[in-house]
Formats: C-alpha cells, structure tokens, sequence
C-alpha cells in the first residue's frame, strides 16, 4: 500500500474532503466537552464528564490506571460509543466521525503509537500531513519536525517497524502535528520510555506551550506533566473529581494523596 492509499483509508484524503470548511478559532475555549459518557460494549466508563480546554493552555488529565483517562480521549475522537457534546473551536462536532474530527482539528496521538511498520519515518509523516486546520499557514512542516525531533531527521529512510519504542513516539507525535490540529490529544507520551527520550518531549510540550497550541494530555508521570501544564483534570472511576489551575492542585496534597497515589 502507497502513502497516499494509506492517506485515503485514514480519511486524510476523501472523496468529499473539498466540502469541509476549515474551522477558525472560536473563542478563549478551543474545547468543551459536555456531559460525555462512554461505553465498552453495554458497560459504562465515563459518567458525564464536563471540562474545558483553553485556548493556548497545555491541560494535564491525571488519573490512576483504569481511572477512564484512555477511554476519554477515545470518546473524544469517536472511537467508543458516546453520548454528550462536544465543541471544537466554536463549532458542535459531536456527530462527526473520526476522520471529519480530524480534518476539523482534532489530533490524536495513542497510547500504543500505531506506526505504519513497512513504510519509512518519512512516508510516516507524509501520511499525517494536511492542511492546518485554522486554514491559515501550516505551522508544522517536515523540517519543523526533524528540528523538533533531530533523531527523525538521520532515521528518515529508516523503516518505521525497526524503531524503537521511543523512536516510534517521537514519530507518532511527529505524524499528528504534521495535521496542524488546533486541539493536540496527547495520551502518556512518556510510558516506558527511557529518561533522554522522556526529556526531548518534554522539551517538545514546553516549545507547544510557548506557541500557544492547545493540549490535552495524559500521563501516569505527574511530574513530568505538570512541568508544562496549565490547568489540570483529575479522573476516578470514570468522573471528574478535580478540575483547576495547576496551582491549586499542586498545593492540595489530599486531592494528589486520595486519587493519585498508588
């Protein structure tokens, strides 16, 4: 299969893709997400989550494991059955499949990378490349992302299947900027990765902030995340238990105690 098959099965290539408007900023919220719930089959995760996430701000949702921080970001992208609405940048886009979500501005990188195997790092973020979804000049471009990533950059001819785990999530990550979303879902970009690698995305969440894209990120590594986040969300057992400026969850240890500690 060619790049640009690959690029028509995700839907970053469809045959009506040219009615689809580019959405523009809406306002100081880029996402609001109300009353969602999700569902595995005929049993319910998520129980009527409402959050924001604002313009500019790198968002931190923490949880322990199984607290529905995963399930959220696949509610978010269409990939679980759900209910509740959800605004992107001003428009209601909770009827759109997943690949109108992301044409619309919704970048998702998962958990598990899914990396295209046989095709190069390169062929990998020619896949993810579309036009910037404020309609405006694309922020990310390939050279932009081998600057962010200078590994990439020697590992371009490089089978994507041969990389390392770390590798494949500076390419994952990589891929979906490469879509210029307006909303960029990041879930624990930081698991089972080695400490140099954990640090240059770091680096890469703090150079985001300083450009003003909007994150919602996952992560097990509360520390690691709240050295670039803004606000925080607080999962357990599928509801929202904290919301709040990162301040006033870093000065709160009972909320970090009861729903974070192992």
């Amino acid at each position: 299969m060619t790049p640009a098959s690959l690029k028509r099965t995700l839907g970053a290539v469809m045959p009506d893709a040219a009615v689809i408007t580019p959405i523009s900023t809406g306002g100081p919220n880029q996402l609001v997400v109300q009353n969602l719930t999700a569902y595995y089959g005929s049993s319910q995760i998520l129980f009527g989550l409402d959050f924001q996430v604002p313009q500019g701000q790198i968002v931190a949702l923490l949880g322990r494991n199984g607290a529905g921080k995963t399930t959220c970001f696949k509610a978010l992208m269409g990939l679980v059955r759900r209910e509740g609405r959800i605004d992107l940048t001003g428009q209601d886009v909770s009827a759109m499949p997943t690949w109108r979500l992301a044409r619309a501005g919704l970048g998702y990188v998962p958990e598990d990378r899914q990396v295209f195997p046989q095709h190069s790092v390169e062929e990998n973020l020619g896949i993810g490349a579309k036009p910037g979804a404020r309609g405006t000049t694309e922020r990310w471009t390939l050279a932009e992302i081998y600057a962010a990533f200078p590994l990439l950059a020697r590992l371009r001819n490089r089978a994507a299947g041969l990389l390392s785990g770390g590798e494949q999530q500076m390419l994952s990550i990589g891929r979906t900027l490469m879509g210029n979303p307006s909303v960029l879902l990041l879930d624990e970009p930081s698991e089972g990765l080695a400490p140099l690698i954990v640090a240059e995305i770091g680096k890469l969440l703090q150079r985001l902030r300083e450009m003003g894209q909007t994150v919602l990120i996952s992560e097990q590594n509360t520390r690691f995340c709240l050295d670039a986040a803004t606000r925080v969300i607080v999962l357990d057992k599928g509801q929202i238990v904290f919301t709040g400026e990162k301040q006033s969850f870093v000065s709160d240890p009972g909320i970090q105690l009861r729903y974070l500690a192992a």
